[in-house]
């Protein structure tokens, strides 16, 4: 397949995306969320003010080259230190490409430079050139009123929330876009947004305004993989059918061409093909979770489904 496709999101949600598509076309670039606020990422964020490096960390593992040159650099990437000391769960990956920064002083040409020693199969960007937090009026988390609503600040609060998100925005509200992420995405056949946290790895792409019209104006077709599971915290309890509405409620003008879900979520089937339809969508219902963890995707299965999609 020929076509060049772009796919949004963050860490094992992305991922997941990008070890299926990499079967399908090597026209593919990875426009990554820079929200993170935890771990190693949280860490050299604070410590260097650099952009979260771990979701474009993982977003490169996924891509990297099927030799063992590529899968010996992925595992390094990937690999975490443990210790007594400053280094314990750092990221060897993480300190690679903050350590690239630093040197070339281009967060783009660091990232491509990692790309080639791993052999990608596609290029990773981020979504913003500079590091963002995340802010979610939450609701319920005052046991006396579980009506009134609670402003928490940071992505890894909002993901881990015990509460109901009603909205979500970024701080900075306006921040610059990556301009080669927004030219890929207006370049692209095919922008596949999700799967990944609803709230801070997949809708955080629509609210930096650039890349946000960038999504609305493209002439690509717009396909939106839909989780398998709704996530302890920031989506609890959500249907299926209740993601839609949250993603296109913080994007009134993002329509979609198509919609992938696993049968294991399509509860209400009619509610679900109703509330596509009004993004001008069509449903596809295909097993794409694995047989032995129902909770994660399957690679071979979502790349089916995807070449079904994408033709």
């Amino acid at each position: 397949m020929s076509a060049s496709v772009v796919a949004l999101g963050g860490g094992h949600g992305l991922a997941a995306s990008l070890s299926a598509l990499r079967h399908l076309t090597e026209q593919l670039t990875a426009v990554v969320t820079v929200a993170d606020d935890g771990g190693s990422s949280g860490r050299l964020r604070r410590e260097l003010g650099v952009l979260p490096p771990g979701d474009l960390r993982m977003a490169l593992a996924a891509l990297c080259g099927e030799g063992a040159w590529g899968r010996t650099w992925r595992d390094v990437l990937q690999h975490r230190f443990a210790s007594q000391g400053e280094l314990h769960q750092h990221s060897v990956g993480n300190l690679l490409i903050v350590a690239l920064w630093e040197l070339l002083g281009d967060t783009v040409e660091g990232l491509d430079i990692v790309g080639q020693l791993l052999g990608a199969r596609g290029r990773v960007l981020p979504m913003s050139a500079v590091p963002l937090d995340i802010e979610a009026v939450v609701l319920g988390l005052d046991a006396r009123d579980p009506s009134s609503a609670t402003l928490v600040h940071g992505q890894v609060a909002v993901a881990t929330t015990t509460g109901q998100v009603a909205s979500v925005r970024l701080v900075p509200e306006e921040p610059p876009a990556c301009p080669q992420a927004v030219q890929a995405v207006r370049d692209a056949d095919w922008v596949v947004l999700g799967p990944g946290s609803w709230f801070t790895s997949v809708m955080p792409h629509l609210l930096v305004p650039e890349l946000g019209r960038a999504l609305c104006e493209t002439t690509a077709k717009r396909l939106i993989t839909l989780n398998l599971t709704a996530q302890a915290g920031e989506t609890y309890g959500l249907s299926a059918e209740s993601h839609l509405e949250a993603l296109f409620v913080h994007a009134a003008d993002f329509n979609a061409d198509v919609v992938l879900a696993d049968p294991r979520v399509v509860t209400d089937r009619p509610a679900l093909e109703s509330v596509c339809r009004s993004a001008g969508a069509r449903l596809v219902v295909a097993s794409v979770a694995s047989k032995t963890d129902p909770h994660v995707h399957d690679e071979l299965r979502l790349a089916a489904a995807y070449r079904d999609i994408l033709g």
